[in-house]
């Protein structure tokens, strides 16, 4: 048995449930859609993102980055930088601080930041083209940009690896993928491939794909003296980005601060400590002054990796009747080996069917390129178009709805796991998706409905992604006027994570909401996890919660203390929360306000801090968000134009803590699946390693009128293994997308592209 499984069956029989949380079902404030807290401040511009800062004495830089792929700097003249105007100095390998090389961004579970172990600005090793080999602190960014381009750079190039399909032969098997094995094989599916009654057996393809949240990465750092440090970045890692700056820079535990109050857009691409925050911060040290380094959109696209492409095989296997026989998924993708993320595009074929005999596994080709890294959904929101493209080719092979072919092949437990489901229903969702769609209605065969000169067609699939949650930290400050503050180190990037803290806390405290406010955006507050894998919202929930019972517990004992006697007998187990005060749950006109309890205590306000347990039920059972995405194209005949007609995404996300903030979320991940299904693909030359359409003008996102309202339903059935009965919304949104559109474009003119971006050439 492996050691996964050897965990997970001593879980199974040691680790008891978690107790029944009283708000499980409740229906206050939790699922309200409440507005989110930062939108006013937002749309009237108050809110100041990390390059809007700009303290006294702040100086700018502006980046050189190499133009080859790989090699090293044989020479740098910065002497007409030094000399332009305002420049304040110029910083190359020759005399950038020594610096220790930083860890690298690994699982969420992890500390690392670094999307690679490159050492930064070190030595004259090039490893991407568009790596940042100098750098420029002016007095303003124009004097900066302007002496960077004075700087001329000569280079000992080596031979490059750059083409993947050239390398892709020579593949290899990564240690691990996020910690779960590489390769997981059940039965014999070879052979039970070969013994099908239908088969499919196809190559899919994705292409490069790039960031483009609305603000570019930026950074200002200030030092304060030799060893204490300040950083605003536009981060979604607070506690990863200090902790990495104290390695960096070998820095005591807690002499870095990290800032970051509102971030503008971020899907992975900012999670990561790229190279340019550390020069920045490096460059403001050596200056001796605050500096300010904020990435062009061009050089968001060179230094700031996306996410790889990747080549697919999926073979299915089906019995007459749809069940499958055999389940084949296996993945290349490319990373550096300064980087060695291999994404998991396998994961969902791991846990979504049922399949008598089942091998998913994947490779990694090493590429001279920019660290690949978590993009939106990773792994997931690729290989769900692989896999549910699939799924459809065996539906139409079989003569049987896409639909009625996934119901059957619904599992009873996790096929790879081998533990119950917390919480599935997913059957439900499609159910409830078909009816308002109007799935019933489609024609079966391919090409046959039009409108004048638009075919017309329909298409589903399912969306996956993994339900996360990790320790966190919170504190809650009750104020002598009885208010509350709620404290993390959390992001907010437009997600309604604020928002939601807050409904939470005044439901649990018995508050009225305008008296919680909840703080974030600063490193220094208590740890919490990095606003990735879709788990920040449901990790704090649970901190939250402790936190509560451990402020309840503080004020059962001062109100025990105070004079008068009211609540001489408390005790947490017959005392609650409700109306701004503690009360007897049995005779709640025994009560003392908040407020009464401080003063009769003699405190001007309670500081409690809890921290979470482990994720212990991600040990006994299976716990994943689910979805079915409905897609209407129409595709103008003449011309393979293609529209999104109509969408409907029908989702199983657990219990829902604000459907206003949650169907954002939903609506945001499935426009990015229209994205990358149809106009989205970094152009990557394999001759120089130069990554060719780095604008908006040329790497083409959705637009308004690439998309039609989006209609979202969701189950709202609480998990009760969860807190709060919740699931991460963020990322389930992206997957399945990709393949809903593709599934819906073969119905609607009977051709059927495995390779992505689906442009016009592909339909004629």
């Amino acid at each position: 048995m492996s050691v996964i499984g050897k965990a997970v069956e001593i879980a199974a029989r040691y680790l008891p449930d978690a107790a029944a949380d009283p708000l499980l079902e409740s229906r206050g404030y939790i699922g309200q859609p409440r507005n989110r807290v930062d939108g006013p401040s937002k749309v009237t511009g108050a809110a100041r993102f990390t390059a809007e800062y700009a303290p006294d004495s702040l100086a700018h830089a502006a980046l050189v980055c190499s133009q080859i792929a790989s090699g090293r700097v044989a020479a740098i003249d910065t002497t007409a930088a030094e000399a332009a105007p305002g420049v304040v100095l110029v910083v190359t390998h020759a005399n950038a601080p020594r610096l220790k090389a930083p860890d690298m961004l690994d699982p969420p579970t992890g500390k690392g930041a670094a999307p690679s172990d490159l050492p930064i600005l070190q030595d004259d090793r090039v490893y991407w083209n568009g790596q940042p080999v100098a750098v420029v602190i002016a007095e303003t960014l124009e004097q900066a940009a302007h002496a960077a381009s004075l700087i001329t750079v000569d280079y000992a190039a080596d031979t490059s690896r750059l083409s993947f399909d050239a390398l892709k032969s020579a593949a290899e098997v990564p240690k691990d993928i996020l910690g779960e094995p590489p390769e997981i094989t059940i039965g014999d599916p070879d052979k039970a491939l070969a013994d099908a009654s239908a088969r499919v057996d196809e190559i899919y393809r994705t292409p490069w794909y790039n960031h483009n949240a609305i603000e570019p990465h930026a950074t200002m750092a200030i030092w304060s003296d030799a060893d204490r440090l300040t950083v605003y970045d536009s981060t979604q890692s607070l506690k990863r980005f200090s902790g990495s700056f104290e390695r960096v820079f070998g820095l005591a535990s807690g002499a870095v601060t990290v800032l970051a109050p509102f971030v503008g857009g971020g899907f992975g691409g900012k999670a990561a400590l790229w190279h340019h925050s550390v020069i920045c911060a490096a460059a403001a040290r050596l200056a001796g002054r605050p500096v300010r380094l904020a990435l062009t959109r061009e050089q968001v696209y060179r230094d700031v990796g996306g996410r790889t492409l990747a080549e697919q095989r999926v073979a299915l296997g089906a019995h007459g009747d749809g069940r499958l026989a055999a389940l084949i998924h296996t993945g290349i993708t490319a990373t550096p080996d300064h980087a060695r993320y291999a994404e998991q595009l396998t994961f969902p074929a791991r846990h979504l069917y049922a399949s008598e005999n089942l091998f998913v596994g994947q490779k990694v080709v090493s590429l001279d390129t920019v660290a690949n890294t978590w993009m939106r959904a990773p792994g997931e929101s690729i290989g769900t178009f692989a896999l549910e493209s699939a799924l459809d080719e065996l539906a139409y092979a079989l003569q049987l709805d896409p639909i009625e072919l996934r119901r059957r092949n619904e599992p009873d437990k996790d096929p790879t796991k081998d533990t119950p489901y917390s919480s599935r229903h997913l059957v439900e969702a499609y159910a409830r998706g078909a009816e308002r769609f109007g799935w019933s209605g489609r024609s079966l065969t391919p090409r046959t409905q039009r409108d004048g000169e638009w075919l017309v067609g329909q298409g589903v699939a399912t969306a996956y992604y993994p339900a996360l949650r990790l320790p966190a930290t919170a504190r809650l400050t009750l104020h002598g006027d009885g208010t509350v503050e709620v404290s993390a180190a959390a992001h907010e990037m437009g997600m309604g994570t604020a928002t939601v803290q807050i409904q939470h806390a005044a439901e649990r405290l018995g508050l009225l909401i305008e008296r919680v406010s909840f703080r974030y955006g600063d490193s220094s507050l208590p740890d919490s996890p990095l606003a990735g894998g879709s788990c920040q919202t449901i990790s704090i929930v649970a901190a939250v919660h402790a936190a509560a019972d451990r402020l309840h517990q503080e004020l059962v004992r001062l109100a025990r203390r105070a004079d008068g006697g009211i609540l001489a007998d408390a005790t947490v187990t017959n005392t609650q929360l409700r109306d701004g005060g503690l009360s007897r749950v049995d005779d709640p006109a025994k009560t003392m306000s908040l407020e009464s309890i401080l003063r009769a205590a003699g405190q001007d306000q309670i500081e409690v801090e809890a921290s979470s347990s482990m994720p212990r039920e991600s040990l006994k059972y299976s716990i994943a968000s689910y979805g079915a995405q409905f897609c209407e194209v129409r595709v103008r005949e003449d011309s393979g134009e293609v529209r999104i007609a109509r969408w409907l995404g029908s989702f199983d996300c657990g219990r829902v803590l604000n459907p206003k903030t949650a169907a954002s979320q939903l609506r945001g991940g499935i426009v990015m699946g229209i994205g990358m299904a149809l106009t989205e693909e970094t152009l990557f030359d394999e001759r120089s390693g130069r990554i060719m359409n780095p604008s908006l003008s040329e790497y083409h996102i959705p637009v308004n009128l690439d998309v039609p309202y989006i209609d979202i339903l969701m189950n709202d059935v609480a998990d009760e293994h969860t807190p709060l009965g919740a699931h991460g919304v963020g990322e389930i949104g992206i997957t399945g997308a990709a393949a809903a559109i593709a599934n819906a474009l073969y119905h609607a003119t009977g051709k059927r592209v495995r390779s992505l971006p689906i442009t016009l050439d592909k339909l004629l």
